[in-house]
């Protein structure tokens, strides 16, 4: 009875509802991972002498590229997919554009499926972490302890041993391999 009270649907109407359906979940994934991020006008600014490698902000601009700069300096995000290093399976070390020091081993890299290079641990002393509520989240913001740049950010997403997943932008890191 409850099948013959039910409009039929045209295919059109069910495209239409995929469509909405996949762009939900797309958008939900999108700011999931972060990539809807926008630079760290409402956050707290870094203390400028808080890191051992500072610079002037005219000095980051130049040992930087502009999409290293917006990600690293004011915490901006790549978009999904855009970095080489999200394919890299070498054996190596993943280290911090800004100033070089080694954050994450290729033993602890994994495929998220979300399209930025993740680990489920960082190195030793390597990386700071710190409450990020912009973009209407509440995350957890990843920093290179050495530079204070911004990395990405870990979620309790993922494997084990740790079930930490370090989503990281990939024009954040330098590969090195050994």
């Amino acid at each position: 009875m409850l099948a013959s009270m039910t409009a039929p649907t045209s295919p059109r109407r069910d495209l239409a509802r995929r469509r909405i359906l996949l762009g939900t979940a797309a958008f939900g994934a999108l700011v999931g991972c972060g990539a809807l991020g926008v630079p760290r006008a409402a956050g707290a600014p870094h203390p400028t002498n808080a890191f051992e490698v500072t610079h002037t902000d005219a000095e980051w601009r130049q040992l930087l590229s502009p999409q290293q700069y917006a990600v690293l300096r004011t915490a901006a995000t790549e978009m999904p997919h855009s970095s080489a290093l999200n394919d890299e399976h070498r054996t190596g070390i993943f280290g911090c554009a800004g100033c070089g020091q080694d954050l994450f081993s290729s033993a602890t890299k994994f495929d998220s499926g979300t399209g930025w290079p993740s680990f489920w641990k960082a190195l030793s002393n390597a990386v700071l972490e710190r409450p990020d509520n912009t973009a209407g989240m509440a995350r957890t913001e990843v920093l290179c302890s050495r530079c204070g740049g911004h990395l990405g950010h870990v979620f309790n997403d993922g494997p084990e041993p740790t079930g930490l997943r370090y989503c990281m932008n990939g024009v954040a890191l330098r590969f090195r391999p050994a």
